[in-house]
């Protein structure tokens, strides 16, 4: 059992680690922060620059944090935040990834979810710390605050589109001419 946490640790927590690297440098195959930052651009976030130095700083940070067991229930609810924040951006195109689907993001935040109830197992930090097992519900709330989380982000950090806006002047014109 201990093995299977360490693979799955280390893989979705390196894969989310480099995924931040490349928001914010051009190592990974990135397009360095000006290209983080046109693509939260256009993906409809506020906060240009700062969105993604934050993004990339939380994708690196949590990574690394849950590839190496430590504070696992907190790495696991930061990367379920940051990777539900991609998936409501890839929400319209559907699951499929061949499609720019969101079923990626959803396999991470179900892979560290699980990982949040496991632990990291004997070969962590955690336990190299001599840090206790967490309480369920410890684990419970990082389950729920995660998503919960990167869905309040979302809804704050999304500028309204110029598809939404014209929608919007065409139905209080629509309005006043009524």
């Amino acid at each position: 059992m201990d093995s299977g946490l360490l693979i799955l640790r280390l893989v979705a927590g390196l894969l989310v680690a480099g995924h931040g690297v490349q928001k914010v440098s051009f190592r990974l195959g990135g397009s360095g922060l000006a290209g983080g930052t046109e693509e939260f651009r256009r993906d409809e976030f506020r906060g240009g620059t700062f969105t993604a130095v934050a993004a990339g700083g939380s994708q690196i940070g949590a990574g690394l944090f849950l590839a190496a067991g430590l504070l696992t229930p907190a790495a696991a609810m930061a990367v379920m935040g940051v990777m539900t924040v991609a998936g409501s951006v890839k929400w319209h195109n559907g699951l499929w990834v061949q499609n720019d689907g969101y079923e990626y993001p959803l396999m991470l935040v179900i892979a560290t979810a699980a990982l949040a109830l496991t632990g990291p197992g004997r070969w962590s930090l955690d336990q190299l710390l001599g840090l206790p097992k967490w309480p369920w519900w410890v684990s419970v709330a990082a389950i729920v605050i995660g998503p919960s989380s990167g869905l309040l982000t979302r809804m704050v950090l999304r500028r309204p589109s110029a598809r939404s806006k014209k929608s919007k002047e065409r139905t209080s014109h629509a309005e006043a001419a009524g």
